[in-house]
């Protein structure tokens, strides 16, 4: 820590994604622990002379707290290995698998990691078509998800094949690559991972109750519509059991430094991983910092791992 405190820092948060704004509120509380903490700290938003503007301000070392496309994906993690400077969380490879939904479940699958039956979308396909092999598959209830995005963006539950074609060709215009996922009824849980090596961990598992049908992006960032329970209500052996499951879904993308992994635990007691998020959320309502807070993992202590991550 002594020696990260020479160093020059840039909390780089915003970009272009859906999530900009939660980045942005990300972004400023993290600058405001690193500087409270003593740290040599600015801030940036990313922008296309964003290599030129880190060598002109000096920077030694990027805290990436972007959110989404762009930020999250392995791009902005390519442009700051190409000049040369150290950032925080998973590298290139890890990034773009996690935030590339269906690269992870195939990796999930090859791996034995349990997670919701998935359908890809031939986007080359006519609309009523693919709507018809879809049908053949999954009963109703069943999920879209946008491949490629985070925060639930996108994510719509269909509950009836006469909305099907109408919802994927609105998704596809929107999206482009979407894909169609089984419906899992079950608990919502959320587990942090931190550290790197035998210092790695998995956090307390956060249950989310949302008062909505599903945890869309609504409940997740409208207060008063989703009831967050921690530790979560789940017996000692399927707590251990979540939380292995975590980690293994973490190791297996090649995730670095910190994540966090979204599960439904099914009526089965299995824990379905259905995303993994490279870079979480750290803002006052959200799920990682809570989480540490119940292991006794101040904020500005969470903060300070995070970007030893960069070395």
């Amino acid at each position: 820590m002594s020696n990260l405190k020479d160093k020059k820092i840039c909390v780089l948060m915003g970009g272009r994604s859906g999530e900009r704004e939660v980045s942005l509120r990300s972004g400023k509380r993290v600058f405001e622990s690193l500087k409270a903490q003593g740290f040599n700290v600015i801030s940036m938003d990313l922008e296309d002379d964003l290599v030129a503007r880190l060598k002109q301000e000096k920077v030694e070392v990027v805290y990436n707290i972007l959110h989404g496309r762009f930020g999250e994906d392995g791009t902005v993690q390519g442009l700051l290995e190409m000049a040369n400077i150290p950032y925080t969380g998973s590298k290139v490879l890890a990034s773009a698998l996690a935030m590339n939904k269906l690269a992870s479940k195939r990796v999930f699958d090859a791996l034995g990691i349990p997670t919701p039956r998935y359908l890809e979308i031939d986007l080359e396909s006519d609309v009523k078509k693919e709507a018809e092999r879809i049908r053949k598959v999954f009963p109703f209830p069943l999920v879209l998800k946008p491949t490629s995005e985070g925060s639930s963006l996108g994510v719509v539950l269909i509950k009836a094949g006469d909305d099907l074609a109408s919802i994927l060709q609105k998704s596809v215009a929107e999206f482009k690559d979407v894909f169609i996922e089984e419906y899992v009824k079950g608990r919502e849980v959320t587990v942090g991972i931190i550290g790197k090596g035998k210092n790695l961990k998995a956090l307390p598992i956060l249950e989310l109750v949302p008062k909505k049908e599903f945890y869309d992006f609504e409940a997740k960032y409208t207060s008063g519509l989703t009831e967050f329970i921690l530790p979560a209500r789940l017996s000692e052996p399927l707590t251990h059991k979540v939380q292995e499951t975590a980690l293994r879904a973490h190791k297996a993308l090649g995730c670095y430094g910190v994540s966090r992994v979204d599960m439904i635990v099914g009526p089965d007691h299995v824990p379905y991983v259905h995303d993994v998020n490279t870079i979480p959320g750290m803002t006052e309502h959200s799920d990682l910092p809570a989480e540490a807070a119940q292991a006794g993992i101040s904020f500005d202590e969470l903060v300070v791992r995070i970007l030893e991550s960069a070395y």
